[in-house]
């Protein structure tokens, strides 16, 4: 398998954007990852005095975890050729592990008590836990800084707002971006205040094996120990074979949600370039189109918005299916949580395309500037308010009757319309001051 062979484009095409998330979400990634729980368990209990370590196989055993490679994982699929069961060809894997350490005699206290859905249902969050705190939240912070950053230094521009696609009330291109800014911390925020829920609690969740072998024991109270202080996850209290998933469905709710605000971003900036109220900056070699050498596309900003599409598709399907399991338990769960990885590596496809795409950015103020100009009857909501404000009568049918269906309105026509207003000449001032360019209201600091 190359990049060339690959038949999906996150391990293929764009394999250099998503090589990082292997860690997490390929097949090397999960049986590292039931390993790092099964031998934390296996500490865990020792540290409970259920048996005694010794400072030598502790060190070999976090050496494992720590040193973890793929040739590791090749023999536990080796051991799974046989099995026919992942998780148990871990457990094998690990008993092989003390057998060469000399402490054969405690390789029953390897997944002691548990199931395997105990060791996938803890294994998976952590992964996912960790690709959204290493790499799929600062993907998002970092572009929402970036659009932060362009904020400000856009904040002056005047730009002609469109409401139903025709010219509305101006605004600023500053407080246009920082309406995403706004949209995506809170979208981020909410996302940091949903748990990495797990299920850790025997075949059916009540620790029946546990507490059949050691019924003094509160393994409720051990359980939740293990998952919220060692693994650092949140353990659900009850629970059927399986996680509930319904903190996992808010967290890919919330990831669409942060994709469909970035879908909306995309489709503006597009738009923007198509009106040229942006220019693009050219590479040297590169090409636009096939046929058309003068053409420079809005590649990256397509790019994004397909893949986050691609995103949404996944994250909805993960959503909406994975809190349903038939009674206890049923099958569905585990071939469908393998495709985690495949939203995030969409997602990062598409933040990086984002990234690309705004640092090619090059303001065409002239234009914008040109469009508020030829666009004068924008200005008639100021003047109808000022005019209310002086008990003007009927002044909104006053400017509905001067603009509506009016594509000639410019300044000249305005101020003759001012000109012959019954108000004073100091009101006359006041309104011959508003223009497109400066009528474009305030906003909060930022």
């Amino acid at each position: 398998m190359s990049k060339l062979t690959a038949i999906s484009p996150i391990d293929g095409r764009y394999q250099k954007q998503t090589a990082s998330l292997s860690a997490y979400f390929s097949e090397f990634g999960l049986i590292k990852y039931r390993v790092l729980v099964e031998i934390h368990y296996f500490l865990f209990l020792a540290d409970k005095k259920f048996f005694k370590v010794t400072p030598a196989l502790r060190k070999a055993l976090l050496g494992v975890v720590e040193n973890f490679s793929e040739a590791d994982a090749e023999k536990i699929k080796t051991i799974e050729a046989t099995t026919n069961h992942d998780v148990k060809a871990v457990e094998y894997f690990l008993k092989e592990v003390l057998d060469s350490n000399k402490a054969s005699e405690l390789k029953e206290w390897i997944h002691f008590g548990l199931t395997s859905q105990d060791i996938n249902n803890t294994a998976i969050p952590l992964s996912w836990k960790e690709a959204m705190e290493n790499n799929v939240l600062p993907a998002y912070i970092n572009l929402q800084n970036n659009l932060f950053q362009l904020a400000k230094k856009w904040k002056k521009v005047s730009l002609l707002a469109r409401t139903h696609g025709q010219a509305a009330s101006p605004t600023t291109l500053g407080k246009e971006l920082m309406v995403f800014v706004e949209r995506l911390h809170h979208q981020i925020e909410l996302f940091a205040s949903i748990p990495y829920a797990a299920k850790f609690g025997g075949a059916t969740g009540n620790f029946n094996a546990h507490h059949i072998a050691f019924p003094k024991k509160n393994w409720v109270s051990l359980g939740n120990e293990f998952v919220d202080d060692v693994l650092g996850l949140q353990r659900m209290q009850f629970t059927t074979q399986i996680e509930h998933y319904d903190h996992f469905a808010a967290q890919c709710d919330t990831l669409k949600r942060l994709n469909n605000i970035l879908i909306d971003f995309s489709r503006d900036v597009w738009t923007y370039i198509s009106m040229d109220y942006f220019k693009q900056q050219t590479k040297k070699g590169e090409v636009g189109s096939s046929a058309m050498p003068h053409k420079i596309n809005p590649i990256d900003f397509e790019n994004a918005e397909g893949n986050l599409g691609m995103a949404n598709a996944v994250l909805e399907h993960l959503a909406a299916k994975l809190p349903i399991s038939r009674l206890q338990r049923d099958l569905t769960d585990s071939t469908v949580l393998r495709n985690v990885g495949v939203p995030v590596g969409h997602i990062i496809i598409a933040l990086n395309s984002l990234e690309k795409g705004l640092s090619k950015l090059i303001l065409h103020e002239e234009k914008m500037q040109a469009d508020l100009e030829n666009n004068w009857a924008v200005v008639a909501e100021a003047i109808q308010t000022i005019l209310r404000r002086e008990n003007y009568p009927n002044p909104y049918e006053a400017l509905k009757d001067l603009t509506r269906g009016n594509n000639k309105i410019d300044k000249k026509l305005m101020h003759k319309f001012i000109d012959g207003l019954k108000v004073n000449v100091t009101i006359k001032k006041e309104l011959k001051a508003i223009t497109p360019h400066n009528y474009t209201g305030i906003t909060a600091e930022y």
